[in-house]
C-alpha cells in the first residue's frame, strides 16, 4: 500500500476508497491479460509440438506433447486426424449422449405411408444420425434386414452407398418405390442404393471380405409379432396392415425356440463381420420383450452371442420412444411394463487388418 494511503489509514482508521478501487482494478486487468495470453498461446500451439516450457515440464516428469482437439483448433472444422466421420467437435459431442429421443415424421406424413406398410419399421432420421457418426461421405453401409428401406433412404440423403438384403420380395419392392418417391430430388443418390432379395445368410456370404464401412440394422425380435394381443388388433389389423413379416420358413420371425433364433441372428451378423472392415463399427437397433411371464433381455443375449464373431461391445444407446401409446398391461394384478424404448448396440470389429 502506498505511504500516503497507510498514513491516511493510521490517522483516520480508514483507507481512501479510490486508492483501494484503483488497486483492485489494476490487479484484475493484469490477471485477465495473463489468462488471455495463455489462451492465445495454447490456440497457436501446433499439434504434437512441445510447449515453450517443455524443458521445465520434462524435468518435473510431465508429458510435453499435447494434441490440440478440433474444439480448440477452430470452430466448424473437422479434426485432421478424425478417421471415423466428418463431424466437428460441436457436432460430435451430442451423439455420444447415451439417451436419444426417437424422431419420426409422424403417422400422417406423406413420406411415412410406405414405412407404415412394414410391421416393425425404424425411423430413417435416427438411422441418419448413426450413418453420419460412423461413416464418411461415399462410405458403404450394409443392412441385412433392410425391410422397406429406412437405411437406404438415409444413405441416399447422407451421400453414402447402401446395400440392403430383404427376404420378403414385397418389402424389397416397397423399398425401391420409397427411394423413387421420397428421395426424388436426389435421383443419382437413390440409384446408388442396392436392394437384393433373398436369405441374408447366403447374401452375406457372397460379399467380399473387408468391403463394408458400417453395418446398421434392426433384426426381428424373435416371434413377438405372432402375439396378436389387443395392441396389434387396435394398431395394425384395424388398418389392414401386416402383423408379421412373412410365412416363409426361412424367416427368423417364425423360429419357435428362442435359443435357435438367437443362434441364427448372431450367425447372420457374424457373416456381416467378415465383410466389415477391421476396426469399423456395427450398430444394431433392438428391443427387449416379454414371452408370456418371462422378460427376455434380447439386447444382452445378442451382444454376448456376437463376441464369438469378434464383435466387441463399445457402448449402448437408449432410444426413447415417447410417442407410443400406454396400455393397461397387468392391471390390476401384476407389474407388466409398457416398453417405450429400444437399445442401439454399438459394436466394433475386433479383427486385425
Amino acid at each position: 500500500m502506498p505511504k500516503q494511503a497507510r498514513e491516511a489509514t493510521i490517522s483516520t482508521g480508514k483507507a481512501k476508497p479510490d486508492t483501494y478501487a484503483r488497486e483492485r482494478i489494476a490487479l484484475r486487468h493484469s490477471t485477465l491479460r495473463k489468462k488471455d495470453a495463455r489462451k492465445e498461446q495454447y490456440k497457436r500451439q501446433p499439434v504434437g509440438k512441445k510447449s515453450p516450457n517443455a524443458g521445465n515440464l520434462a524435468k518435473a516428469g510431465t508429458s510435453t506433447v499435447r494434441e490440440t482437439p478440433a474444439l480448440y483448433s477452430g470452430r466448424g472444422k473437422v479434426h485432421p486426424r478424425n478417421p471415423l466421420n466428418e463431424l466437428t467437435a460441436v457436432e460430435w459431442l451430442p451423439e455420444t449422449v447415451s439417451v436419444w429421443m426417437q424422431r419420426g415424421l409422424g403417422a400422417n406424413h406423406p413420406d411415412a405411408q410406405i414405412e407404415r406398410q412394414h410391421p416393425a419399421p425404424f425411423s430413417f432420421t435416427d438411422v441418419s444420425r448413426l450413418i453420419r457418426f460412423f461413416t464418411k461421405r461415399g462410405g458403404i453401409v450394409l443392412d441385412p434386414f433392410v425391410g422397406v428401406g429406412s437405411t437406404l433412404k438415409a444413405c441416399a440423403l447422407e451421400g453414402r452407398k447402401g446395400i440392403g438384403f430383404e427376404l420378403n420380395a414385397r418389402y424389397a419392392a416397397l423399398a425401391r418405390e420409397r427411394l423413387r418417391k421420397e428421395v426424388s430430388n436426389l435421383l443419382a443418390a437413390a440409384e446408388e442404393q442396392r436392394v437384393d432379395v433373398g436369405d441374408a445368410r447366403e447374401l452375406c456370404a457372397a460379399l467380399p471380405p473387408n468391403s463394408v464401412d458400417f453395418v446398421l440394422s434392426s433384426p426381428p425380435y424373435w416371434n413377438i409379432l405372432h402375439k396378436e394381443d389387443h395392441k396389434a388388433q387396435q394398431e395394425r389389423k384395424s388398418h389392414d396392415l401386416d402383423t408379421r413379416y412373412s410365412d416363409d420358413t426361412r424367416d427368423l420371425g417364425n423360429i419357435k425356440v428362442y435359443e435357435d433364433f438367437l443362434r441364427e441372428v448372431a450367425g447372420i451378423f457374424g457373416g456381416c463381420a467378415r465383410a466389415l472392415k477391421p476396426g469399423k463399427y456395427m450398430a444394431l437397433v433392438v428391443s427387449d420383450f416379454r414371452n408370456k411371464s418371462r422378460f427376455v433381455m434380447f439386447h444382452s443375449d445378442l451382444a454376448e452371442a456376437l463376441e464369438a464373431y469378434g464383435l466387441e461391445m463399445r457402448g449402448l444407446i437408449v432410444l426413447y420412444q415417447r410417442h407410443k401409446r400406454v396400455f393397461p398391461y397387468g392391471y390390476p394384478f401384476a407389474f407388466v411394463p409398457n416398453i417405450h424404448h429400444q437399445f442401439i448396440l454399438i459394436l466394433q470389429n475386433g479383427k486385425k487388418s
